[in-house]
């Protein structure tokens, strides 16, 4: 009884001590511990880690995917994750590949997941891309077509707003030909899952060329 006793009790230590790696290791400037907690979310990075091999297929192993289509997810909020898993789970949200990947997972391992991905130091662009155009809709927007800045929702540099807030998600340094995707989508109205449909609003006005413009410059910080 004693020996099992003080096994349980090595494993917990060496647990906890495991998972504030995961902390330690995911504070970047600017942030604290328990910022970098709120990122996180409610799951459990160090179960993700192996709960996500089969997203790391295609995600990458820390969540920088070698694929312009498909989404970094490192350092993305784990709660802006997890709401996106379930709206493929849900339909709210569609793609072909998507929808069946999430039907594979319960909500504690969806949780844990996005922990993972979330707990990774944040994606990162080349810092190209100054068009005029991008820089004044990214900082300012255009208040006659009813645009806000991007900043105002995703934060002065796209790693997002205090992490308190995971509504908005991440988007300096995703890869240009997503964001590409998304917003042509959002124009469209083929994804309406934002909040209150803003992103559908923020879009429907926007111009290719300002699209483009737009996420060479986001993808680049």
């Amino acid at each position: 009884m004693i020996r099992t006793q003080h096994n349980f009790a090595t494993y917990l230590v060496a647990s906890m001590f495991t998972a504030s790696l995961f902390v330690v290791a995911t504070v970047q400037a600017g942030e604290s511990p328990d910022e970098v907690k709120q990122r996180i979310g409610s799951g459990n990075p160090v179960k993700g880690k192996s709960r996500s091999e089969l997203c790391q297929g295609c995600h990458g192993e820390v969540g920088l995917s070698r694929e312009d289509l498909i989404p970094n997810l490192a350092g993305q909020y784990g709660n802006y994750i997890a709401k996106q898993l379930r709206n493929f789970q849900t339909g709210a949200r569609i793609h072909q590949i998507m929808n069946a990947m999430a039907q594979t997972v319960n909500d504690d391992e969806l949780s844990d997941i996005a922990a993972y991905f979330s707990s990774q130091k944040k994606m990162q662009g080349n810092g190209k891309g100054s068009n005029p155009v991008a820089v004044e809709l990214f900082t300012k927007g255009d208040a006659k077509r009813g645009i806000p800045p991007c900043m105002s929702c995703h934060g002065t540099n796209g790693k997002g707003q205090s992490p308190k807030v995971s509504t908005y998600p991440v988007i300096g340094g995703q890869h240009k030909s997503y964001l590409v995707a998304q917003l042509t989508h959002w124009r469209s109205g083929e994804r309406s899952n934002s909040p209150d449909g803003v992103m559908n609003k923020v879009a429907k006005t926007l111009t290719d060329a300002e699209i483009n413009a737009l996420t060479d410059y986001i993808s680049g910080l």
